[in-house]
């Protein structure tokens, strides 16, 4: 048996994980922590606002196993505003059909608290409470502000993550922002130490029931590890191969990087960079790219599925990550994996991610040139992308596995 999976026993607590949009090429790690539970026997359950019909069948976890859909609900459609009006009725009706002892149970406890304001909040959960959650867990910190009152009015034990973007960023103006989730939630998971030390700076008790779960990689839908050992490489013969994965996003830092390569490229580098991923921040670095002349050495390739992103990890003799801002990154993660050597910046989570000196190097943020002199270094010494590649595959394979990562999250939700 594999050591990705456990035998599958039936658990009958159902969780619900809620998230907005599923599944994302961005969120591959999402889709790993789906499968592999249910592949565990747990009676686990998505509920997001959209479903991703296009990014479905690019997940073979997903589309290969036709009962995993019927896992997939959606909310109902609150946009346009008037659709809930007419829509309002059948999803009372509904409701009444799949769950009429939780349906009186929520307009009960609901009406004390909130008067008519129940009917709005019924409308936002009437997805939600035909599953029975026995745990609800928000995939992200953010999800769960305004809407704590379902552990009291479903009676269900209420579980959140936070994976860097909500502790870093969303809700700085208001300091009481996470406070009611700190008061309501049984239990927090986190990626790691900074996330943490983050949490409590936004105000998390010391005391909060939390675990410190770090992404994982799935190792067994990884190919064997290729590490090259070029000498000469960064020459017209055999160009230097430069790699990042990311959504175009600013907080990946990515201007940063395009200015390393400049600087590459300048000491008589011959290389080609690309990008893998999409985002809002796309017509900013093409401007960037345009402005630094570097057309020719960079390319984007928009969002691609987990199996050729492998693909162009083989291909990749570094792995660079700008980030300005990260949690954790799944991403740097697998390119440790398939054994290409890794140059990040210290960013909040990423120096729990690379081992400094042994898997890579980690550089300070928004210092393009400490990323060209370490790009520089690795380019010019084979045996040292070598030496590291076998580092973070190792390195991964200690600590970093998908069965561990599952083993974990057992232990999260029956701990509830």
């Amino acid at each position: 048996m594999s050591k990705n999976l456990k035998k599958p026993f039936l658990n009958k607590t159902r969780l619900v994980l809620y998230l907005s949009t599923f599944p994302q090429l961005s969120e591959t790690f999402l889709v790993s922590k789906f499968s592999g539970l249910q592949a565990r026997g747990w009676d686990v359950h998505i509920l997001c606002s959209h479903f991703n019909k296009t990014a479905w069948h690019k997940f073979p976890a997903l589309s290969h196993e036709l009962k995993t859909k019927k896992r997939v609900h959606s909310t109902w459609p609150t946009q346009p505003r008037w659709l809930a009006i007419p829509l309002f009725l059948p999803a009372l009706m509904m409701c009444f059909i799949q769950a009429p002892r939780r349906i009186w149970q929520y307009f009960r406890l609901g009406w004390s608290r909130f008067g008519w304001g129940i009917f709005k909040k019924f409308y936002l959960a009437a997805a939600l409470i035909p599953l029975k959650p026995d745990i609800l867990h928000f995939e992200f910190g953010s999800l769960a502000v305004g809407r704590t009152y379902l552990k009291e009015l479903l009676g269900t034990k209420l579980s959140v993550s936070f994976r860097g973007y909500d502790l870093n960023y969303i809700g700085l103006e208001k300091p009481d922002y996470y406070n009611q989730v700190w008061e309501k939630v049984d239990a927090a998971h986190l990626l790691g130490e900074d996330l943490w030390r983050r949490a409590q700076h936004r105000g998390a008790p010391e005391d909060l029931p939390h675990a410190l779960i770090p992404p994982a990689v799935d190792l067994l839908r990884f190919p064997e590890n290729q590490t090259k050992c070029e000498k000469e490489i960064g020459t017209l013969t055999r160009h230097l191969r430069v790699l990042s994965v990311g959504r175009l996003h600013w907080k990946k830092g990515y201007e940063f990087s395009l200015q390393a390569v400049r600087r590459l490229v300048d000491q008589g580098f011959c290389l080609e960079y690309r990008i893998i991923g999409d985002g809002d921040y796309q017509d900013a670095l093409y401007f960037a790219r345009h402005q630094l002349n570097l057309e020719d050495e960079i390319t984007f390739i928009g969002g691609l599925p987990h199996d050729k992103v492998l693909d162009n990890l083989q291909w990749a003799d570094i792995f660079l990550h700008g980030a300005v801002s990260e949690g954790f990154c799944n991403a740097v993660l697998e390119a440790q994996a398939m054994g290409v050597p890794v140059v990040c910046t210290d960013a909040d989570g990423l120096p729990e991610n690379v081992a400094d000196g042994i898997t890579g190097f980690i550089v300070p943020r928004r210092d393009p040139t400490a990323m060209a002199d370490k790009l520089a270094t690795l380019a010019g010494n084979g045996e040292l992308r070598q030496k590291m590649g076998a580092a973070g595959s190792q390195r991964v394979e200690a600590h970093f596995r998908m069965d561990q990562q599952l083993d974990a999250f057992e232990d999260f939700y029956e701990s509830l």
